[in-house]
């Protein structure tokens, strides 16, 4: 993946400090430019240009593998499949949670409860393992300053009061989650593509990005010529981009969106949708749109007005 740091595939902490002087520091960044150009900066011959490209190519582009082999891969991973909701509803629907290594996008009408249950579901990934977390850090991106760190707190100790029985437990769950507020397109793309590092250093183990169509309905006006192409490669970008960090590390990426697929039938009854004239749904096609919870019990428990839907794997898998 190109978003790679050039550190983490093999080149010498000299040569990497060197190419950092002229913001040379991904993949991407280093295979843009033409041996020439690498020639200068670096002051190797063409031909140690020439072995570092083809260093760096191999590193990042996707290694071929079997189905039977990724099989085995997965099975003998000792990394959690899942991050469970605790909402035992959801998580019958979801086949056990919230899915490690790809995108989750929770979609609903504004005020439904997604940002609620993305802060749950930070506290969640925070817990030890042995309650079923996945005992790391999260990263929270909030492009439309609606998160609380109070609201995060008054959760973590209505669902887990006999944990969350000290204010030091509380200080450390809330030190693990690192709020970025990116209110404009580019912000949130850059946020996103430095993320690698961050992941390492600070051992995430989920990230969050809430909501992944604010930034793109301030910026792109869909009646607009030409508006229309930019966003969806904006959109593509950036699933690309957390497509790959969700591999990589084998963590859930949540994402939330206000658009909801078009239901029929039964379902369209239940679910009461508004659907907006501006569609900036990232689910195209016949969605996996799972009914959320109508337990009020179940609902009021975990702190939730209402249930978002869920849909895992569409917006993923945009070309």
């Amino acid at each position: 993946m190109g978003s790679k740091k050039l550190r983490r595939v093999g080149l010498s902490q000299e040569l990497c400090d060197r190419l950092n002087r002229h913001h040379i520091v991904t993949c991407q960044d280093f295979l843009c430019l033409s041996p020439l150009e690498l020639t200068k900066m670096t002051g190797l011959s063409y031909r140690g240009v020439h072995e570092l490209l083809c260093m760096v190519s191999r590193a990042c582009a996707p290694q071929m593998q079997t189905a039977y082999g990724l099989k085995m891969q997965t099975s003998a991973s000792l990394s959690p499949v899942f991050l469970a909701t605790t909402l035992s509803a959801l998580d019958e629907a979801l086949h056990g949670g919230v899915a490690c290594g790809s995108l989750t996008e929770i979609t609903g009408p504004p005020g439904c409860g997604k940002t609620q249950f993305c802060m749950m579901m930070s506290i969640l990934a925070t817990l030890p393992t042995n309650m079923g977390g996945l005992e790391g850090g999260v990263v929270y991106i909030d492009t439309e300053s609606a998160f609380s760190a109070e609201r995060l707190v008054e959760i973590a100790e209505s669902r887990f009061p006999r944990y969350f029985n000290t204010e030091e437990k509380l200080l450390l769950t809330s030190s693990k989650v690192h709020l970025y507020r990116e209110l404009s397109c580019d912000e949130v793309l850059q946020r996103i593509e430095s993320l690698e590092e961050e992941i390492i250093s600070k051992r995430v183990k989920l990230v969050i990005i809430d909501s992944v169509a604010s930034v793109v309905r301030k910026e792109f006006d869909a009646q607009l010529q030409g508006n229309m192409r930019e966003r969806n490669k904006f959109l593509a970008r950036e699933a690309a981009t957390l497509k790959y960090l969700a591999e990589e590390f084998s963590i859930p990426v949540i994402l939330t969106n206000q658009i909801t697929t078009h239901l029929s039938g039964a379902l369209a009854s239940q679910a009461d949708l508004v659907s907006p004239a501006d569609d900036l749904s990232l689910s195209e096609g016949k969605g996996s749109v799972l009914e959320g919870l109508k337990s009020d019990t179940d609902v009021q428990s975990h702190g939730l007005s209402s249930l978002p839907h869920v849909a895992r794997g569409d917006w993923a898998n945009r070309p």
